[in-house]
Formats: structure tokens, C-alpha cells, sequence
């Protein structure tokens, strides 16, 4: 099943203590970076290694890093999202309630790369089991001295706190969260300044994804050139996938960027293949803000190459054919899925999630939302489609933070490949009054009614 760096102690008994976690090599990451290497050397192994931001945006870990102002003198921080709200993603949560300590080593030894003397972890709001394993755990590192003052004898002192934001999506966007951290309504911020410039209280500030900072200790413990030898291209190392929908083994996998979507879709290694063994109809590979892609494009992309599990691969042919492999979120969908529905759902959810700051999503959102409630409950109109496509084009890069884009983009994709479902769902309110529809009668069986007479 390919190398576990994040993974490889999730199933020892007892992991989540800190006595096990320590057994087993934990914070060995931490002696080495304050005995043996500067800051900026630790910066340097996680550019080298290559590491991509494992929250969605697969910006380069380090390259943001370098970012920090180090000049002003001001108190620097790094903050953890662990706001994991992104419909479809659960990989981090698996993390903290399994490994809590390796999250806090990987915060330990990047607040020591970073100069920074405090530092947090904000959690959803909705984890609450999750964040009093991860306080107490907190507690464990206090006690055996690898948090607080002077730590291990060099002169360098970390404090670190869990912050419960209050179950908002919009503060999984960076400059939200700093926002809500602060005690603010969770806003997006105007960029620049950037957090690295002006961040938590005006003051330079990092803010990386729970499955980023916990790879770190393995980067630091084994150099970030060995770390770079496992994936392909610019896609190195591991990524955590979290598989849901109509496959036979649903759950958390940590694969190697490269391996194929064939594979990790089919091998008993892996999701085993479709449930009740039915056709594959759809996929989202990166959680529900990237776009579907329909069955033809799924092992093989627009030119008949096969797909990769890596950045690259997914999002080949741009949204035109392609989608993006963001969070990991791997939602299957067979032949019984109602597209439409699943897009009324997540607007659904964006509209109820936007904050109401840019006018494109606060109003577009709730349009689409309705529009698509509209056409999924046999009140559509042949315009409708059209409408659609028209608002997701207004909203999308007209907004301050990604949300407005995570709104259009699954919308977008739904009616670029799936446009006859939803001509279908217009044309024969009476079918699909039932919300079950495609469960006894799924669409294949049914397309033919959509093909329209040649015009003479």
C-alpha cells in the first residue's frame, strides 16, 4: 500500500498517549531541530522536500514559510487549521482524535523554524471530543517539558493553546480564522497585507493545515531530500484521502501522490471498488468545492492518459475535463446518484455557509440554491439552466475569499457535464417528483428521452 510517514503508528494501542507516542519515536523531531539545527535549516529540509499545503490550495509549504516577516521585530506566530468544515474531508480529524501528539511535535518543531513563542490550534467548532484529546495531550507535552519555558535547555520558550471556533465554514479561509482567533466575526480579510506581513494582531503570522505541520517531524527526522523520492513531479510524498459515497471500503487512506485513480478506486488494497458492485457514475475527488467528474474521466483523462492521484493529473484538461485533487475529499457516486440533487445540496450548504461580506456570493448563492431547489422539484424551466450557468460565472473571482469560487465551481461542472440530466429533471417533472428517482430507474435507462429532434 506504498510508504506511511503520518499513518505508520495510527493502529498502536495506546498511541494517543503520550508514554507510546514517546516509545515510539515521537518527538524526536523536536531533539534534533533545537539541538542540532538552526531555524532557517529546518526551513530549508521542508522546501527541499518539496511539501504542498495538504488543506486544498497545494500552495508550497516552505516557499511559504520564507514568507514570515522576520525584519520588524514584532512577535511572530504560527496557527494551525484544524477547521476542517470542507463537505466530504474528515482526514484531519482522523489525525487529532488517533495521533494527537504528532500534530503537536509538528507545531513544536515549525513554531522553532518559524521564531515563534506562541502558537495555536484552531478547531472546528463541531470537534469537540476532538479538541479536549488534543487539550490534554497538550498537557502531557507541558508536563514532560517539551512546551513552555526554556525548552530543552536552549533559551527557547513555546506556549501553545487549542481555540474552539463556533462551527462556521468560512473560517477555514486563513484570514477568517485569524479574524474569529482574535474574537471577531469571521471575516475574510482584504489582502494584501498578508498574514506573513500582518496576521494574529498585526503581527507576522503562518497558517497551515493540520496534515502540513503533522508531516513535518518525519521531513525534519529523515531530511526533505528523502521526502521528495516518494510521489512524482512536483506532487512528493503522501497525501491523506478521505473516501466516502457508494465504495465498498469507505474511510481514511494515506497513498503516495502518483498512485493511479484505477488503483486506489478498485484495489482491495484500497476502496475495493463500487458498492453493490453498480456502475461508477461521477466522482469529486477533492471534496465538494472541486468539480464533479463524470465516469469517462475518471481513470483516463481528455487524451486518453490515465489519471494520477497527484495535483497535476487531477486537474489536466482544466475544468474543462479536469477537476482538483484540493483536500482530499473522494466522494463516489454510481449509477443511482441524482447530480442534480447532490448540486441543490451543496449550495445548500455554500449559501448557508457564505458570510455576507461580497454582494456576488451573499446574493448569488441563495439564487442558485433556489434555482436548483426549483429544477430538482419538477419546477424547472428551460431558462433555468442557462440562469444557472450565468450565476456561477458572476460570482466566480468576484469575491474576496475562495468561497464565492467553491460556490460556482461544483455548479459549474454539474451542467458541463451533466447539462442532460438537468434538461431531464425540466422536461419530466413527473419522474422525478420521487426523490429517489434514479434508485429504480437511473439515468442511463432514461437519457434517450432527453435527445432532441433534428431541426429540419
Amino acid at each position: 500500500m506504498g510508504q506511511k510517514i503520518l499513518l505508520e503508528h495510527a493502529n498502536v494501542p495506546g498511541i494517543k498517549t503520550y508514554e507510546v507516542y514517546r516509545q515510539h519515536g515521537g518527538y524526536r523531531s523536536v531533539e534534533k531541530a533545537l539541538k542540532s539545527m538552526t531555524p532557517d535549516e529546518v526551513v530549508e529540509e521542508v522546501k527541499t522536500s518539496g511539501l504542498r499545503g495538504r488543506g486544498g490550495a497545494g500552495f508550497p509549504t516552505g516557499m511559504k514559510w520564507s514568507f514570515i516577516d522576520k525584519k520588524s521585530g514584532k512577535p511572530r506566530h504560527l496557527v494551525c487549521n484544524a477547521d476542517e468544515s470542507e463537505p466530504g474531508t474528515f482526514k484531519d480529524r482522523y489525525l487529532m482524535e488517533y495521533i494527537p501528539h504528532l500534530l503537536i511535535e509538528g507545531m513544536i518543531t515549525s513554531s522553532y523554524a518559524l521564531g515563534c513563542n506562541q502558537s495555536y490550534i484552531y478547531i472546528r467548532g463541531e470537534y469537540m471530543w476532538v479538541y479536549r484529546i488534543l487539550e490534554n495531550a497538550i498537557k502531557e507535552a507541558y508536563a514532560a517539558g517539551w512546551l513552555g519555558k526554556n525548552i530543552l535547555g536552549t533559551g527557547w520558550d513555546l506556549d501553545l493553546a487549542v481555540h474552539c471556533g463556533a462551527g462556521a465554514y468560512i473560517c477555514g479561509e486563513e484570514t477568517a480564522l485569524i479574524e474569529s482567533l482574535e474574537g471577531k466575526r469571521g471575516n475574510p480579510r482584504i489582502k494584501p497585507p498578508f498574514p506573513a506581513v500582518s496576521g494574529l494582531w498585526a503581527n507576522p503570522t503562518v497558517v497551515n493545515n493540520v496534515e502540513s505541520i503533522a508531516v513535518v517531524p518525519w521531513i525534519v527526522n529523515n531530511t526533505g531530500a528523502e521526502y521528495a523520492k516518494i510521489g512524482i513531479g512536483r506532487s512528493t510524498g503522501t497525501k491523506l484521502i478521505s473516501a466516502s459515497g457508494h465504495c465498498k471500503n469507505p474511510g481514511v487512506y494515506e497513498i503516495e501522490l502518483g498512485l493511479s485513480v484505477d488503483e486506489f478506486m478498485n484495489s482491495d488494497q484500497y476502496l475495493g471498488g463500487m458498492m453493490d458492485d453498480r456502475p461508477l457514475k461521477a466522482l469529486i475527488p477533492g471534496g465538494s468545492s472541486v468539480p464533479i467528474l463524470p465516469a469517462h474521466l475518471i481513470f483516463k483523462n481528455a487524451e486518453g492518459g490515465d489519471r494520477l492521484m497527484s495535483y497535476e493529473s487531477l486537474s489536466e484538461g482544466g475544468f474543462a475535463s479536469g477537476s482538483m485533487l484540493g483536500s482530499g475529499g473522494f466522494i463516489v457516486y454510481n449509477d443511482t446518484t441524482c447530480v442534480v440533487r447532490n448540486t441543490w445540496n451543496f449550495s445548500r450548504f455554500y449559501h448557508h455557509e457564505s458570510c455576507g461580506q461580497c454582494s456576488p456570493c451573499r446574493e448569488g448563492t441563495g439564487w442558485m440554491e433556489k434555482v436548483l431547489h426549483r429544477i430538482e422539484n419538477g419546477h424547472g424551466r428551460e431558462e433555468d439552466i442557462d440562469l444557472l450557468w450565468d450565476i456561477q460565472r458572476k460570482i466566480e473571482g468576484n469575491t474576496i475569499c475562495p468561497l464565492g469560487d467553491a460556490a460556482a465551481w461544483p455548479v459549474a461542472a454539474a451542467i458541463r457535464h451533466f447539462r442532460d440530466e438537468f434538461e431531464y429533471h425540466v422536461r419530466f417533472p413527473e419522474k422525478i417528483k420521487n426523490r429517489d428517482h434514479f434508485v429504480a430507474e437511473p439515468f442511463e435507462q432514461v437519457k434517450h428521452l432527453v435527445a432532441r429532434q433534428p431541426v429540419i
